[in-house]
């Protein structure tokens, strides 16, 4: 169970991550070619949460992998443990869009 919790704060804060990072860096390159850096940032933010999830839980073939042999085999736990995953990354990826529009005042 230790290491069902580890593996979901770690899916959270890598999916988080994916996001801040990804679209802080693209709002630098926005300054350089003069684009209008908040706007870009929060544009990037939306546009990379799936490849956000994606990154976080480690590839999509081994979750579905987990998937069919879960259902078709009759083994839920597995199944139901990917999904726990798959919503971990979609709510660190959720708090990381939320804080960059919290960060630029378009939230409010």
């Amino acid at each position: 169970m230790e290491a069902f919790i580890h593996k979901s704060v770690l899916i959270f804060f890598t999916a988080l991550g994916i996001i801040l990072g990804s679209s802080l860096l693209g709002s630098f390159a926005a300054i350089l070619v003069k684009d209008p850096p908040i706007g870009t940032m929060l544009k990037l933010a939306q546009e990379i949460k799936i490849w956000a999830i994606v990154a976080a839980i480690g590839g999509t073939f081994s979750t579905f992998e987990i998937f069919e042999s879960g259902l078709f085999q009759g083994e839920l736990r597995p199944v139901i443990k990917q999904l726990i995953y798959i919503f971990c990354a979609l709510a660190g990826t959720q708090v990381g869009y939320y804080l960059l529009l919290v960060l630029s005042k378009e939230g409010k």
